[in-house]
């Protein structure tokens, strides 16, 4: 059964989850655009060094062919036109118009000064700031090896710091829609993790609140296979198994009132049956008292053995001793009860078997066991018993004829007062404490104990002991 939960409130958890992404993503543009905008930095001023440096190789080479041609410079003193429309066609040859930006900077007539052989000015006069002009890079004009002028050009550095106001313009305007972009895509992306991830936990949160109040059947639903699902279906089963374990802890009560109801209603009537005159007051009356006594006894015996196993309390003085030994000697004293059962008994018992036991209670373990078999055997009926060693340890074979046990039924059978067939005459079968008695005291001694269908028509029981180390044995005599 899965009910429908009511929508929480805002999950601090979701919040705290939101803002952490958000910033940072953040945190992490800020840092990728400094480093790559360093690395632009660095990258471009080399790229524009380069490229001023050849632009200025490229012009004295166009410089020394035209003095070549005109045999001086006086052309250019006298027509400052002439100088731009030589930078223009030595720098950028077949363009119709000078580009446009950053390339146009790079070959402005304005950034480059020739001299004359002498020294002297010949056109581009250099700046007034002393500083600036000290700055100029010079490349000499050649022509047949011998210097015919020098030509002066202005570093990129100085034609950058010309545009810091359009490049950081630029990049300010880059950072904002780049962080401004992160900033979106963090929003969305924190808002779906936050509200997701804050959904799920607080549902989770609702049904362990309803699970600590007392209802069981609260489940979550399971989808994917992350760890939020597979902490879903861990939910589930707990919730499963403290509903099973309500259910069955009341059944418990139930089938206890019941058992201890039998005998006292026994009890009180004959006893009230004494006091109206209606029995005598004599030794056979007396006996049955006594039985129904007896019967209390052993039951509420019985409930503490269990109580005990449940809280791990059970006394059990473990010592090496030999579980071959001590199934075989109950076997032969139960000889006679088993064949006045109609029961005829088969065993195989294979060599020594040394376990850490308790010799008491491994007697009450084998006498719940024939208990059982001779209780719902049906006669003329078989009793087949095995003890063999294995590398598991010692495995004993307790099987069974007719009737058997629905699969169905098999894993119920070490459940407290549970009867197959459902009755409570306790002719029938007892309290229905022996089985689970009986893997309690198989645990108690280390082993499993589990069911399954027999060969010969009943119920198996396989019980596996672990063996006692040699070394250990020996210490343990010595």
């Amino acid at each position: 059964m899965s009910l429908r939960l009511p929508r929480p409130a805002v999950s601090r958890l979701g919040i705290k989850l939101f803002v952490v992404i958000l910033a940072v993503n953040v945190a992490i543009s800020g840092f990728v655009f400094l480093a790559i905008s360093r690395s632009l930095d660095r990258g471009f001023v080399e790229y524009l060094d380069t490229t001023q440096a050849n632009r200025a190789a490229t012009l004295a080479e166009g410089l020394g062919e035209e003095w070549a041609r005109r045999g001086d410079w006086q052309w250019l003193r006298v027509s400052p036109s002439a100088w731009q429309r030589l930078v223009r066609q030595q720098l950028w040859p077949g363009a119709s118009s000078p580009p446009r930006g950053i390339e146009r900077r790079l070959g402005d007539p304005k950034d480059f000064v020739l001299h004359d052989a002498s020294g002297l000015p010949v056109i581009g006069l250099p700046p007034d700031d002393e500083e600036e002009a000290a700055t100029l890079r010079w490349l000499p004009i050649l022509h047949e090896d011998e210097r015919i002028g020098t030509l002066g050009y202005r570093p990129p550095e100085q034609l950058m710091a010309r545009m810091d106001h359009i490049f950081l313009a630029r990049q300010q305007r880059n950072l904002a829609i780049i962080v401004g972009s992160l900033g979106v895509a963090s929003l969305l992306l924190a808002g779906g993790l936050s509200w997701w991830l804050g959904r799920r936990t607080r549902s989770m949160a609702l049904a362990t609140r309803r699970l600590t109040e007392g209802d069981y059947s609260t489940r979550l639903p399971e989808r994917g296979r992350d760890e939020l699902s597979r902490l879903s279906r861990d939910f589930n089963v707990l919730a499963a198994t403290l509903e099973a374990s309500r259910e069955a802890r009341s059944r418990w009560v139930s089938d206890i009132a019941h058992e201890l109801r039998t005998p006292l209603a026994v009890l009180r009537g004959e006893i009230e049956a004494m006091q109206d005159g209606i029995r005598r007051l004599d030794q056979d009356s007396l006996h049955s008292l006594a039985q129904e006594v007896g019967q209390l006894e052993r039951l509420v015996a019985d409930l503490r053995l269990l109580s005990q196993s449940d809280a791990g309390a059970l006394e059990v003085q473990l010592a090496p001793l030999d579980l071959a030994e001590s199934l075989a000697d109950r076997l032969d004293e139960a000889e006679g009860w088993i064949t006045d059962s109609g029961i005829s008994l088969e065993t195989r018992i294979e060599g020594e078997a040394w376990i850490r036991g308790d010799v008491q209670r491994l007697r009450q373990l084998w006498n719940n066991l024939l208990d059982n078999t001779c209780a719902y055997t049906r006669s003329p009926g078989r009793l087949r018993i095995i003890l063999i060693a294995t590398s598991r340890g010692i495995r004993v074979t307790w099987e069974d004829s007719a009737p058997g046990v629905p699969e169905a039924e098999l894993d119920r059978l070490t459940e407290r007062l549970y009867r197959v067939e459902g009755s409570r005459n306790r002719a029938s079968g007892g309290s229905g404490l022996g089985l689970s008695i009986a893997a309690a005291l198989v645990k108690a001694h280390g082993g499993e104990m589990h069911p399954s269908c027999s060969p010969l028509g009943g119920l198996c029981w396989t019980m596996t002991f672990p063996t006692i180390d040699d070394d250990r044995f020996r210490e343990e005599i010595a």
